[in-house]
């Protein structure tokens, strides 16, 4: 399942039904969980922890050290959970001491050709990456999220589970849960309708969602106002009351 020219560091562990291409370096402190395939030409560095049921394709990096000037050596981490598929060039870096220590990935994610996750990101669970598409440190993209073609987030930004941020959009804000970001830089287009009628969300909870983001995010009055006039859907909706939250927690501000 390893073949002969691929070049293993005695410290790495790897589960005894991992495949490993021709070619491809596995460096000391990596683990890879069974299941796992790892394609020609791949570099892992670790420290890096990779689950069952991976796929990772050729000429990808997998936990090279960040791409950060502050950066000198010391421990940190790239943790990545199971069944995602990484595609061919895709860079992901371990973290830095000052972003926690640790980049991580969680499970059944898509990331196509040619992505980059820097330093001390944390991505969910379910997300797609489209061929190019990057984001810079400390970002946070949660569960369900799409990013299309060559759409970049800007460092310490989050997007909300159930965004979608559109072809070649910068986001240098915050995107809300369940909208729609695009264009450079971004802005709101909306609650992502069709993602969210694909993932069996209620007519009702669409509907309500929209209300509350035009009150939230298109309407220019005070925020408190705002909130208080969705009191009853979000007390009704558990979508709305998470669109709530994250407008009021956002340390960058929301794309509108």
């Amino acid at each position: 399942m390893i073949h002969p020219t691929a070049i293993i560091d005695p410290s790495a562990k790897i589960a005894d039904d991992c495949e490993i291409g021709a070619y491809s370096i596995v460096g000391p402190d990596v683990s890879i969980g069974r299941g796992t395939s790892i394609g020609p030409h791949v570099v892992l560095k670790g420290p890096t922890t990779i689950g069952t049921e991976n796929r990772i394709f050729q000429f990808a990096s997998i936990g090279e050290d960040p791409q950060d000037l502050k950066y000198d050596g010391e421990h940190t981490e790239l943790h990545i959970g199971n069944n995602n598929t990484i595609r061919e060039f895709t860079t992901i870096n371990r973290g830095t001491e000052g972003g926690g220590g640790e980049t991580r990935i969680g499970d059944h994610n898509l990331f196509m050709a040619y992505i980059h996750v820097a330093h001390d990101c944390i991505i969910g669970d379910h997300i797609v990456m489209a061929n190019g598409a990057s984001l810079a440190g400390h970002v946070t993209v949660n569960d369900y999220a799409i990013l299309a073609g060559f759409a970049c987030v800007h460092q310490f930004c989050e997007i909300g589970e159930h965004a979608f941020v559109g072809l070649n959009s910068v986001a240098n804000r915050d995107v809300a849960p369940f909208t729609m970001a695009v264009g450079n830089y971004a802005t709101g287009k909306g609650i992502n309708k069709n993602g969210l009628r694909r993932r069996e969300f209620s007519e009702e909870a669409i509907r309500a969602l929209h209300r509350a983001y035009m009150v939230l995010l298109r309407n220019h009055g005070e925020r408190e106002k705002s909130i208080a006039l969705l009191a009853e859907d979000a007390a009704k909706h558990k979508e709305v009351a998470r669109l709530i939250s994250f407008v009021e927690n956002s340390q960058r501000g929301v794309v509108r």
